[in-house]
């Protein structure tokens, strides 16, 4: 091992004892919980395949995968800590400190890269005095960036907490946005029509969800 990687590992160590968050009589499944986790195992051939879904119930429960929370889940479906802990690392979606009210993951895999997504996430960062990575004082927002969440024909886009995409993103709709979720208004799921289904399916527009149509993606002023 060179000197390089003890001193700056390329992925920073996790604390080796950290302070508990939770107690132990707090650290444990009810009734419900647990059938669900029974039902959730049945699925599978092995009862460690259920570990994504017993993270994000963990989650869900906790507000957020702190260690003892991982623990937990990890002795649920008998299977060693670090093996759950690789799974909660490997996913953006599984948080593992306590988060703001919203996470604003904004996509800044390629697609979204060359349409503006750095452009996108560096305007949070300003608008809301806060780097990437972390939350504001009064703990509304925390602002990551995110692998490819799967809308590239709508780039720039984000995720709001794990829910609804927020698509062909400007400095105005963050404005926007912004404002409403200080208001506690969450954007309603909207669905985006392709070019094809524009000129082949006459809009094939859904009647059950807000819709909006293709825009030609812009060009990025800045690549990082």
């Amino acid at each position: 091992m060179s000197k390089f990687d003890i001193q700056k590992p390329i992925v920073e160590l996790p604390d080796q004892d950290p302070e508990r968050e939770f107690s132990d009589d707090e650290l444990v499944w009810t009734d419900e919980e647990q059938e669900q986790i029974e039902a959730w195992k049945d699925q599978y051939p092995e009862d460690q395949a259920a570990i994504m879904k017993v993270l994000w119930l963990g989650q869900e429960k906790f507000g957020y995968l702190a260690p003892e929370v991982i623990q937990l889940c990890a002795d649920t479906l008998d299977m060693s800590f670090s093996q759950a802990y690789g799974v909660s690392t490997f996913y953006h979606q599984y948080y593992k400190e306590e988060k703001g009210n919203y996470v604003l993951d904004v996509c800044t895999c390629f697609t979204c890269q060359v349409c503006g997504g750095y452009d996108i996430l560096h305007y949070l960062e300003e608008k809301l005095d806060v780097h990437t990575g972390e939350t504001t004082d009064d703990g509304m927002f925390t602002v990551q960036a995110a692998e490819c969440l799967g809308s590239c024909g709508s780039a720039p886009m984000m995720e709001i907490s794990n829910g609804v995409y927020v698509h062909q993103l400007t400095p105005e709709k963050i404005d926007d946005l912004i404002e409403s979720l200080r208001a506690g208004e969450v954007p309603d799921f909207t669905s985006v029509t392709l070019p094809q289904d524009e000129d082949e399916m006459d809009g094939n527009r859904r009647t059950d969800v807000q819709t909006t149509t293709y825009e030609t993606q812009p060009e990025a002023e800045h690549m990082d």
